[in-house]
């Protein structure tokens, strides 16, 4: 299979800007793969990127490359032009972990669902751009994104527009894609989804993001940075080795300026299907310990549930379908400390 990376990829961008449409034509060929000579070239583009005219060029580069010419469908629709497109969202909240596998995903789903349910109108940007899953946990895996005069269309979860996702996933050509691509593409990429997707109205948009502390996290801060977000919403798991690389991503809030607005505690013990029972396989506390020793907040502990995990493969609203579940106190609890750090909903 060939590999993601510079090629013969054309495309044509016209007229971004204020009441002006635009076009994409995008091709790739079976030659568009990444050789060994790629790594000089992003090296090179690494130094170049500073200038956003530059950085645009890199973003549509690197979009032609991931799937062909129907990846982004052209939309005849009119939206009254805005300062920028995250003009209309009133809150956003970034969720960050320095460690995989800690459940950023699933909490940024059921925390976008449980606000969805409290009345809220919600937006979800997936810029885990190696790891794009919260398509297949809302169900909405293989839909299109279109285009309309003001930029990306994001693509909608329910038949009320109450929740809407845009990811990387939906751009690409198979579900088993890979995205090898170095730090410029990847930031560039970030820079578009933030000022090319147009959300409309929001209460709020949550920011799904890969682990670490590294390129698309500043690629992202900065990006949203002229647009006050709320803060960051940090997740761990119980044990040791989790709750000390999280502590590495607190390090980054601060020294980005980011608020954290709490901890979560993801997988803080295994509910039994059975009989209900709480048994701690990972141990438990870790993330109370680490918001304490902070000085942040404690949101919450959120066991493992098999209902939960059920409800993600399956694309289900958890919130809605599962009231008795022992996971949904704690995300509902989470979601109404997120609702109190706010105003009331949008008018």
């Amino acid at each position: 299979m060939a590999r993601i990376g510079p090629g013969r990829a054309r495309g044509s961008r016209q007229g971004r800007g204020r009441g002006q449409g635009r076009t994409s034509t995008w091709e790739i060929s079976d030659s568009d793969t990444e050789g060994p000579a790629s790594a000089e070239a992003d090296s090179d583009v690494a130094t170049k990127t500073r200038d956003p005219a530059e950085e645009r060029r890199v973003a549509a580069e690197a979009l032609r490359l991931l799937r062909p010419e129907q990846a982004v469908r052209r939309l005849v629709v009119h939206v009254d032009p805005e300062p920028g497109n995250l003009a209309g969202v009133r809150h956003i909240i970034l969720v960050l972990s320095g460690k995989g596998g800690v459940g950023k995903s699933t909490i940024s789903t059921e925390l976008a669902l449980a606000l969805r349910h409290a009345g809220k109108k919600v937006g979800i940007l997936d810029v885990d751009l190696c790891g794009p899953s919260i398509p297949r946990m809302l169900q909405v895996q293989g839909k299109a994104v279109h285009q309309c005069d003001s930029g990306w269309v994001p693509v909608f979860v329910d038949q009320e527009q109450s929740v809407s996702l845009m990811s990387v996933g939906f751009l690409l050509e198979k579900p088993d894609q890979a995205v090898v691509w170095r730090g410029p593409k990847k930031n560039a990429l970030i820079k578009q989804f933030v000022s090319d997707v147009v959300w409309g109205q929001l209460d709020y948009l949550v920011v799904d993001t890969p682990p670490g502390t590294s390129d698309e996290h500043m690629a992202t801060v900065d990006a949203l940075r002229p647009y006050n977000p709320l803060g960051a919403l940090v997740v761990t798991t119980p044990q040791a080795v989790s709750v000390g690389d999280v502590r590495r991503e607190l390090t980054f809030c601060r020294k980005t300026g980011l608020r954290v607005i709490g901890i979560v505690e993801n997988m803080s013990g295994f509910v039994c299907p059975h009989c209900a029972e709480c048994t701690n396989i990972f141990s438990r506390g870790g993330g109370e310990e680490l918001a304490k020793h902070a000085g942040v907040p404690f949101l919450g502990s959120v066991p493992l549930d098999p209902e939960l995990t059920r409800s993600l493969e399956e694309g289900r609203d958890f919130m809605l379908e599962f009231p008795q579940s022992p996971a949904f106190p704690a995300l509902s609890a989470i979601a109404q400390k997120i609702l109190s750090e706010t105003p009331p909903q949008l008018s």
